[in-house]
């Protein structure tokens, strides 16, 4: 059966907890919500919503999967393999497998930003 999670505002949904990363993990100031996943028993893909911090990044990431990427608040910088972007709401991110990525954080506010990945 399907699942909904209730939009509260401000980027929070109903039953669904707000993660951090891993210590190991190099990056800063980055929380996650998995908003469809294991725990809705999703066999093919997942969705997150992750948000930075001002001044605030992910870690250098590369990796078999690929991403697709949706901006919804703030302004940041996606590296893709050798190169950087700006990017802000609205713009819409494709990370291939195996490409070399990170998201910065280039504003004062949060930078928010939707992630699909296939199931792990």
């Amino acid at each position: 059966m399907g699942v909904i999670h209730r939009y509260k505002g401000d980027f929070d949904w109903e039953g669904v907890e707000l993660g951090r990363y891993p210590p190991e993990k190099n990056m800063r100031g980055v929380t996650v919500r998995w908003l469809i996943g294991p725990e809705e028993k999703a066999p093919h893909f997942a969705l997150r919503y992750f948000e930075v911090e001002p001044g605030g990044w992910t870690s250098l990431d590369q990796h078999a999967h690929d991403h697709g990427v949706v901006v919804m608040r703030g302004q940041g910088r996606v590296r893709l393999g050798d190169e950087e972007f700006d990017i802000v709401p609205n713009d819409v991110v494709y990370v291939p497998g195996n490409e070399v990525h990170q998201f910065r954080n280039t504003g004062d506010g949060p930078f928010g930003f939707f992630c699909v990945i296939p199931a792990l």
